[in-house]
């Protein structure tokens, strides 16, 4: 028997709380295990930037996309461009289709350590209309559907922008407090109706007047604190921004508008649409996971029944709002917990980080100017910083400059300087 075999660190999705946490990982333990990667797409893509670019009247294709095998290969972790499609945790044994090419045969990779990085899938199939009447900027298709749509075809008709209901899990499932939220993340609509405005205004097919924000909660991106929360609203209705609140759901999408479960509906010529983020599939019914599909885990982030098992980003039961923020504090905490494991730093490096969420986003409002939120009122914090102006426009444009030159490994130290310095100026 061979004592000297390596560990194998299995990591499954590669966007970006994936990549984070696989490079940071390697920072730590060195040559101590094996990492490999499983992704279905060969790249990263920076979905914050889709509104931004196509509002610009850009094709984001051509500028948010990040090479993930050069980047592995360097820090000698490898990757293997895959779907997932079973997870079997009593085995621990993961089976994997390959997507380089159609035709692929299921493949089965074992492991010591698993850090579920997958994200959730999109159910834009479970809105009624949607297909045939629906917009949306999550991916770079849609997102240019949108913009072909606006520059070309929109005849100056309403506008609606707002989010389905999110079905969270049960947050009982977790050994912490979390909030409940009615949306999945609201900064993007936010987002996208601002710039858009400014959009039609230099297209002269309109403006604020067009557009009607929605929302299955009381607040809109009530994650941000009932103050910001205010103060955007006050800012969007002096500028003619409509705002309807407390639709429970939506209903269906039609040609000529929207309909929600509370029985009110919207006439809209476009219809731009944030959907339930929903577990993948093979996530439902496994122990590891709560009654949705959504990872449980504790404060480390690691599954307290199965302790090798490891979750951040959006599959976690945890990420609520699903913010890449929070998946981006998730990294460092479960790249240093294996590392303690692995006896690669002391225990006292790896625990004195636990999980804090917070929110922090940088939204593009057109123009060249943006608005920086950041906030922890949601999770009993007393943190609540709203700005706006030309500044952190350049610093949302230059943070994914950067990040494609790090290959996506930014230390956790920077992260911090760059939120006090943005908070304090």
């Amino acid at each position: 028997m061979n004592t000297n075999k390596k560990l194998e660190i299995l990591v499954l999705g590669s966007n970006f709380a994936g990549l984070q946490t696989a490079r940071h990982l390697r920072e730590y333990i060195k040559d101590t295990a094996n990492i490999t990667v499983v992704e279905k797409k060969s790249y990263l893509l920076f979905i914050p930037n889709i509104p931004m670019e196509i509002l610009e009247g850009k094709d984001p294709t051509a500028d948010l996309q990040l090479p993930l095998a050069p980047i592995y290969k360097e820090d000698g972790t490898r990757f293997i461009q895959a779907e997932v499609k079973e997870i079997d945790v009593y085995k621990k044994e993961v089976k994997i289709l390959p997507t380089e090419r159609p035709g692929s045969a299921l493949e089965k990779l074992r492991y010591d350590y698993l850090i579920i990085a997958l994200g959730n899938r999109l159910a834009f199939d479970k809105i009624e209309g949607f297909a045939e009447y629906g917009h949306t900027v999550t991916d770079t298709y849609q997102g240019n559907k949108l913009r072909y749509y606006i520059e070309n075809e929109y005849k100056g008709g309403p506008i609606v922008v707002g989010s389905a209901k999110f079905n969270q899990g049960d947050p009982k499932k977790l050994p912490f407090d979390i909030p409940v939220a009615k949306a999945a993340c609201e900064g993007p609509p936010v987002e996208v109706s601002l710039s858009l405005a400014y959009r039609l205004q230099q297209l002269g097919k309109g403006g604020p007047r067009n557009i009607t924000l929605f929302t299955p909660a009381e607040l809109i991106a009530e994650d941000a604190g009932e103050e910001i929360v205010k103060q955007l609203l006050e800012i969007a209705g002096n500028m003619g921004f409509g705002y309807k609140n407390k639709v429970e759901d939506i209903k269906r999408i039609t040609k000529d508008g929207i309909e929600f479960t509370n029985g009110e509906s919207l006439e809209a010529e476009v219809k731009i649409i944030f959907p339930n983020w929903e577990p993948h599939d093979f996530m439902k019914g496994l122990p590891i996971s709560d009654d949705k599909g959504f990872v449980i885990h504790g404060l480390d982030m690691r599954n307290p029944d199965f302790p090798e098992v490891f979750t951040v980003g959006d599959a976690a039961a945890g990420t609520v709002p699903k913010l890449g923020t929070i998946g981006h504090i998730q990294s460092y905490i479960v790249a240093k917990q294996i590392a303690k494991d692995l006896r690669c730093i002391p225990s006292e490096e790896a625990d004195k980080e636990t999980f804090k969420p917070v929110v922090v986003c940088y939204g593009d409002m057109g123009g060249g100017k943006a608005f920086y939120i950041h906030s922890d009122v949601w999770y009993g914090g007393n943190t609540q910083i709203l700005k706006m102006g030309r500044i952190y426009y350049d610093i949302k444009v230059a943070f994914k400059h950067l990040y494609f030159q790090a290959g996506g490994k930014l230390s956790h130290w920077q992260w911090k300087l760059g939120m006090w310095l943005t908070d304090t100026f």
